[in-house]
């Protein structure tokens, strides 16, 4: 399913091919940015509910490999129906899919659309969302887009998956700057598909997260990254993703720094060797606690109100379930 949205169609950089030949293309394709760029909203499809309702899925692009961006609701980030559909305010590196619902007005026709905009380093642009037939998704288009089936391929285990299923306690709690907050999230998981060899060689990483290679890089600059291959776009025509059940906490509003204990599996499409990444090559998930209970800390570093997500992954699938958490001086 392709990104219905601005970033998918660059008329400079057809300039650029038409003036300097075919590799140019390719090479003004292949631009690495660690800050500094724009986001990009995606819509990903529709899909059908048991209870016959329908949902917009939507998701994002963040052209940068580090910055974060933040975007409150409003005029930089708002619904044609509405301003606030869910969407959210804070915006992780690199692509993330179908990150979030927006329920199908009851009278929408295919002729209608649902429009998101979001407004971020002085660029608008805009994902469009229609029922049309050929944007129907299920869960095998979920499985595929996000890499862990191989192009075309499926099987009666996969077809039999369904998405894990998380649960955090409570809904909202209160803490001070710089106090220790302790959350626990609920894993509930068929154990479908099961964990196969990982990456390149079938060898593991340490799932604390070991680090990037950022040799040659500029940290909070625009320029280019100069190429190297940790930090060199995958080569594949699609993604690819390691399966196995894991558990990543983020942040989902909030613009103040906010540190997790231990330090969470990456929710983003982190394609680098050594990302603690289900994309990244020879990463496997770590074992998950027998009674499905994940414990983790969080800080934060300044005053707001903070909406936490805590996504529950098997590598194909995933569910997700949020804490809104109000932060004091």
């Amino acid at each position: 399913m392709g990104i219905v949205s601005g970033w998918a169609r660059r008329g400079s950089v057809v300039l650029v091919a038409a003036l300097a030949g075919p590799w140019a293309l390719v090479g003004a394709q292949s631009l690495s940015y660690s800050s500094g760029q724009n986001v990009s909203p995606a819509y990903e499809g529709w899909e059908s509910n048991p209870d016959g309702t329908r949902d917009f899925v939507f998701g994002y692009m963040n052209r940068n490999w580090e910055e974060e961006v933040d975007v409150p609701i409003g005029p930089d980030n708002t619904f044609s129906h509405g301003a606030d559909m869910g969407q959210p305010t804070h915006f992780l590196p690199r692509r993330n899919r179908f990150v979030f619902k927006v329920r199908v007005p009851a009278n929408f026709t295919e002729k209608d659309e649902l429009v998101w905009t979001l407004t971020t380093k002085g660029k608008t642009e805009r994902a469009y969302a229609t029922l049309q037939t050929d944007q129907q998704i299920d869960d095998m288009v979920k499985a595929s887009e996000t890499g862990a089936l191989g192009a075309g391929s499926s099987s009666p285990e996969v077809r039999a998956n369904r998405p894990p299923s998380v649960t955090i306690a409570e809904t909202s709690r209160s803490v001070k700057v710089g106090q220790p907050l302790t959350l626990v999230a609920q894993v509930v998981d068929d154990g479908i598909p099961k964990p196969r060899m990982s990456g390149l060689s079938g060898a593991a990483v340490a799932n604390e997260g070991s680090r990037r290679d950022t040799e040659g890089t500029a940290p909070g600059s625009e320029n280019p990254i100069r190429p190297n291959r940790a930090w060199m776009p995958p080569t594949r025509v699609t993604v690819g993703k390691n399966v196995g059940l894991h558990l990543s906490w983020f942040v989902y509003r909030g613009a103040g720094k906010v540190t997790f204990t231990p330090e969470q599996i990456v929710a983003w499409e982190d394609t680098r060797t050594g990302a603690n990444s289900p994309w990244a090559p020879l990463w496997t998930a770590p074992p998950m606690p027998v009674d499905g209970r994940v414990t983790v800390q969080v800080t934060f570093s300044q005053p707001g109100t903070y909406v936490l997500r805590s996504l529950a992954d098997d590598g194909a699938l995933f569910g997700a379930d949020t804490i809104t958490v109000i932060v004091t001086p």
